[in-house]
């Protein structure tokens, strides 16, 4: 029996790794990323329940909406800075001392939206003040997804790395599960204005908890084996986003527009839109918000199943393929969606969420190992970040906002859908243009080879060292 197989597997640098190494890094991403996802989804569902109502009022109920999923896209503009910065530092001194910055980050930002008074309270002070700590949460959830991504990748074995890949994107539905079904149990403790006084602030206030979870994980898992490589030959770049951008300008456009086709769709719950649509009494649909926070919660646990299934067939299928499958499933299930919201039966609100999740699972577990294997080990976290914050930008950052305004003007979820399908399409022949590079090596060692066959053409401003 070689050694490998006695005490565990290789790592991308060819170190062996035990079964409770992986297990404790696997368990570190999943904690970590669901910590800093559900601070993200409770802002971002509490803009689509009371955030005009609290913040926003002068402005009136359509443009009140409008200015609270603002806010929600405004952090998205930020989120280039964190991946900047995470990047610097990430590929310069390490990926975990970014994930345990990050997160200390975001959950500061969480704890004090919570505690934070209301337009009636002190006037046009409110918004603001929400506006600079959405901004912050911005900037860490631009840096911590890389962080967390290339953690779980590059400690994995080589033909696993689609199954270790989707633990920290499971976080994500995690995430949202927790803060949907948080945000549902507060609405039953505190009915009616009670929810609008103090029952919204609860969820927030709970994150302290979540941080001192999440930093005492992550604070116990080791340095990734690629970056410690890079460290022990003394290969660090010294600017790493410039050499990122001199080289890889397509594939960093390329890899954001895959991201983009996803997070538009994904963000119609999780950027609180459905919930909106969903619960206004003065739209086509008047459900309690209740049956709708119970049934994005429902839709949250398909998603991170569908997540994790994805991550693991792609080890088997490809990467590439398992996107291709997943486009499709992801644009059949939006012509469904809002036929189903508009029957105004939560059982059948729900059936749209889920179904709709499958699609998005498959456009989204993958995702962790393929932008890892796109990017040579030493631009890697700053390509890897960079690229989903982009891709969040074009994609899911303003999409709540976009689709409300075209339900305000058109008069019909139909403009909605068609927005939304147009975004797949486009994340689907992004998705084709680039190569599937399963398994190939990850080692600092072995750039030459990763900077090879990335596309299925070779583009003039990407050329070869």
């Amino acid at each position: 029996m070689s050694p490998a197989s006695a005490s565990g597997s290789l790592t991308p640098t060819g170190t062996i790794a035990t079964s409770s190494d992986r297990r404790r890094v696997a368990f570190a991403t999943v904690v970590g990323t669901t910590v800093e996802w559900y601070d993200y989804f409770i802002y971002a569902s509490a803009a689509g329940l009371v955030f005009s109502q609290l913040f926003f009022e002068p402005a009136g109920p359509g443009v009140g909406t409008i200015l609270a999923f603002l806010t929600v896209g405004i952090s998205f503009l930020f989120r280039p800075l964190g991946a900047f910065l995470a990047g610097h530092f990430g590929d310069r001194f390490g990926r975990r001392i970014v994930l345990v910055v990050t997160l200390i980050l975001m959950g500061a930002a969480t704890v004090l939206i919570g505690l934070l008074p209301t337009y009636s309270q002190i006037g046009i002070a409110a918004p603001i003040l929400l506006i600079l700590l959405r901004i912050l949460q911005g900037v860490s959830a631009g840096g911590e997804w890389g962080g967390a991504v290339l953690m779980a990748v590059e400690h994995a074995p080589r033909d696993r790395r689609g199954l270790y890949g989707a633990m920290p994107q499971i976080g994500v539905p995690i995430g949202l599960l927790l803060a949907s079904a948080m945000l549902a149990i507060m609405n039953i403790i505190f009915p009616g204005d009670a929810f609008l006084d103090w029952g919204w602030r609860i969820p927030f206030l709970f994150s302290i908890v979540l941080i001192l979870v999440g930093y005492w994980v992550r604070r116990r898992v080791e340095e990734s084996p690629v970056f410690t490589e890079i460290a022990e030959r003394e290969e660090q770049t010294g600017a790493p986003i410039v050499k990122l951008f001199a080289r890889f300008t397509p594939l960093v456009i390329l890899a954001a527009l895959v991201f983009a086709g996803n997070n538009a769709v994904g963000y119609m719950t999780t950027g609180g839109y459905v919930q909106n649509y969903a619960t206004n009494p003065e739209g086509p649909v008047g459900l309690d918000r209740g049956d709708v926070l119970w049934a994005v919660t429902a839709s949250s646990v398909t998603w991170l199943i569908s997540t994790f299934i994805a991550g693991w067939i792609c080890d088997r299928i490809g990467r590439r393929t398992t996107y291709i499958f997943g486009w499709i499933l992801q644009g059949a299930a939006l012509f469904a969606l809002f036929p189903l919201v508009n029957t105004a039966n939560p059982v059948l609100l729900a059936s749209g969420l889920m179904l709709l999740t499958v699609g998005l699972g498959f456009t989204y577990g993958p995702q962790s190992a393929w932008y890892s294997e796109m990017f040579p080990a030493s631009v890697r976290f700053s390509g890897v970040s960079i690229s989903y914050a982009i891709g969040a930008i074009l994609g899911g950052a303003f999409a709540p906002t976009i689709a409300a305004w075209l339900q305000q003007t058109t008069g019909t979820s139909t403009s909605v859908t068609l927005y939304l399908v147009g975004m797949t399409v486009i994340g689907l022949i992004a998705t084709l243009l680039l190569r599937d590079r399963k398994g190939i090596s990850l080692r600092p060692g072995d750039e030459e080879e990763q900077r090879e066959g990335i596309y299925i053409w070779e583009p003039a401003s990407a050329p070869k060292p």
